[in-house]
């Protein structure tokens, strides 16, 4: 059965292996998600519920509540078999196992608008020769015969903020007290940001 959770980002820290080495670990909030609604026409999917909702809508308030909402967050996945998910049905932390391997979604933090330099890792100019201020300049974006920029052009633009999946990323810890599931390893976004936590395989 394939396995996915919502989460929220608490903090980074790390552990100590049975080696002694330092291993970065990143802490979520994962669940418990509610699972909101199940469909099976065309593609099988089913899609979870997690936090609540400050404020909803009339027709969302009254779907939801019978089942603990409104919910603040949807998502759905798609699923090979929906026999195991039925409406209203917790999923908990408990769903993921101590090794599993996972994927993490979300949204990197907004850098703002910044150079290619920073944006593209470009090494800048000569400090000398003439350059003066032209350290952190793009240089040349290409010849003038197409007299237009190609799509895809590295320039300096906005950095961040953009959906993004780290992969393979292993389950250190579960502790189902506290809905805590600890990643080796770094996730996109900052604190209390929303995640989607999905493993690498279905089965």
């Amino acid at each position: 059965m394939k396995k996915f959770l919502l989460a929220t980002k608490l903090d980074m820290t790390q552990r100590y292996s049975e080696s002694g080495t330092a291993v970065p670990v990143t802490t979520l909030v994962a669940g418990p998600c509610i699972v909101t609604d199940i469909r099976t026409n065309g593609t099988k999917t089913v899609e979870i519920g997690f936090g609540k909702a400050k404020h909803a809508a009339k027709p969302q308030t009254v779907a939801e509540s019978a089942i603990g909402g409104p919910f603040r967050h949807h998502r759905a996945f798609r699923v090979a078999d929906v026999a195991g998910y039925e409406k209203g049905k917790s999923v908990t932390v408990d769903v993921f196992a101590v090794g599993d391997r996972v994927k993490v979604v979300g949204t990197s933090k907004g850098r703002g608008f910044a150079g290619v330099v920073k944006r593209h890792h470009f090494g800048g100019s000569p400090a000398s020769h003439g350059h003066k201020d032209q350290l952190r300049m793009p240089g040349s974006i290409g010849s003038t015969a197409p007299q237009r920029v190609f799509k895809g052009t590295r320039m300096a633009g906005r950095l961040g903020n953009a959906r993004t999946t780290v992969r393979n990323l292993e389950v250190v810890a579960i502790n189902p007290e506290t809905n805590e599931l600890i990643l080796k390893g770094a996730v996109p976004g900052p604190r209390n940001a929303l995640l989607i936590v999905e493993s690498m395989t279905t089965e």
